[in-house]
């Protein structure tokens, strides 16, 4: 039976005022300070988590971190355990189309009224903790504090049954790391965000490993540098946690191409796990599963107890990670991927060559500033047939004529084309692409931003 007029435009205005509300919040908080530009401290978040009665510590957490990888992995924990009857909250960053995304609940983004609801919960004591700063010559919040807050907020709330939560960046000093996580989780480390973590990665794994606590146990990929790995053994002997390693407790057994995904055997903590469905492509998701169940089986029997077979099936089956090497387009195929360093730049190429065999691969680049884009392009050079580089819709972008400079460097003067706008570089490169007749494809990445960018031109904004 339809509404009544009346309830149907009460309704109609109250979904009006809370998009209006909505965006006053957001605007607010992307007014503070950005997260690449932030000062590192955990004071500010203490204090506020502490006045508002520490509400972190309602839930256990599967606390995430690593250099690439980390979204996925957090996912993929989040799907297992919601298969497994568990009411879940998941935090990841940084978001693909709205800030929403980086909070949800039961697998989904939390609505705006929700959001809402825990941030007017949080905004006092944000405003008592900005205060107070100011008055000691400090910086107000950021952004990103503001939102760690609130999600913790919502997920007391609810409450969940359990959060997986992604650093931001780093570990020690992150604003995630007012939790004492019973099971951390740390994927392979590599050199990014220099300015604040270090230039090596051993130094990187010292900031990372401070999300390893006390009595619990941490979940690490294979980790590429020794001296990284040692940096995280070394601070698990020091707090008594107990770490587990891919490749020594735990691995990837057997691993074969499907449609849509690949086929998985998998060695787990307490015993092995065969003819897996995962619909996520490379070699590097493959990794990203099993640690992933690894650190499932570390929450759910401290890694002695066995899942259930056909839970943990069904969810690997379940798990959705956009913006991941991620089909967003037929005829052409158009691949979108978040790669923005070296190593994710490593970890796409492989995806690349093992999942797909184009005829002829077209890449749309477009980066930021501060990274490291020769490398990247180097890095893509050996599966991109041609390359549009251009700049996305960040202010933070490099120019697509600096861009192209490096580009013609590594690719040669015919192999790039320069276009200013993203719009405009898609369609080129899909023209590109059609030129190399059936079996052309575009790749787009660079940041995830782009990857953004262009999921939304081409209408997919599903998260």
């Amino acid at each position: 039976m339809s509404p009544a007029p009346d309830a149907a435009q009460r309704d109609a205005a109250h979904a009006l005022e809370v998009r209006k509300r909505m965006r006053e919040v957001e605007e607010s908080i992307l007014a503070r300070a950005p997260e690449h530009d932030l000062q590192p401290s955990l004071d500010r978040i203490r204090s506020v988590m502490e006045l508002m009665g520490e509400p972190q510590r309602t839930f256990p957490v599967i606390h995430v971190t690593g250099t690439n990888g980390k979204t996925s992995t957090a996912r993929i924990i989040e799907s297992v355990l919601r298969e497994m009857g568990l009411k879940t909250g998941r935090f990841t960053s940084p978001h693909l189309h709205s800030m929403l995304e980086r909070i949800a609940v039961g697998g989904r983004p939390v609505d705006a009224e929700r959001f809402l609801a825990a941030y007017d919960d949080v905004a006092p004591f944000v405003g008592i903790v900005d205060g107070r700063s100011a008055a000691e010559g400090g910086p107000r919040m950021t952004y990103f504090e503001v939102l760690v807050a609130v999600a913790y907020a919502c997920f007391a709330d609810l409450p969940v049954d359990v959060a997986v939560v992604e650093v931001g960046m780093g570990g020690a000093w992150d604003a995630t790391n007012v939790v004492d996580a019973p099971v951390s989780v740390i994927t392979p480390i590599d050199v990014d965000h220099q300015r604040f973590l270090g230039d090596t990665p051993a130094d990187i794994a010292q900031e990372k490993s401070g999300i390893i606590k006390a009595d619990a146990i941490t979940v690490s990929g294979t980790q590429p540098d020794r001296e990284a790995a040692e940096v995280l053994i070394d601070r698990a002997a020091e707090v008594g946690a107990r770490i587990l390693f891919e490749g020594n407790d735990f691995g990837v057994s057997g691993q074969d191409i499907a449609v849509g995904g690949q086929q998985l055997s998998l060695r787990g903590l307490a015993t092995d796990y065969p003819d897996l469905f995962l619909p996520l492509h490379g070699s590097h998701q493959a990794q990203n599963a099993a640690v992933a169940v690894a650190a499932v089986e570390a929450f759910v029997g401290g890694g002695e107890q066995a899942l259930d077979i056909e839970v943990l099936r069904a969810g690997l089956a379940a798990v959705e990670s956009p913006g991941r090497l991620e089909v967003v387009r037929r005829s052409p195929t158009v691949l979108v991927d978040a790669a923005h360093n070296p190593a994710g730049g490593r970890a796409l190429r492989t995806g690349i060559e093992e999942a797909f065999t184009f005829v002829k691969l077209v890449g749309v680049l477009a980066v930021m500033k501060d990274k490291d884009a020769a490398e990247m392009l180097q890095t893509l050079e050996p599966v991109l047939d041609e390359v549009v580089v251009t700049r996305n819709s960040s202010p933070r972008s490099m120019s697509a004529r600096e861009l192209g400079e490096i580009a013609r460097e590594v690719f040669g003067e015919n192999r790039v084309t320069v276009v200013a706008d993203l719009p405009d570089a898609l369609d080129q490169a899909a023209g590109l692409a059609d030129d190399g007749g059936v079996g052309g494809g575009v790749l787009a990445t660079g940041s995830v931003v782009t990857a953004a960018d262009v999921r939304m031109l081409l209408g997919t904004t599903d998260v």
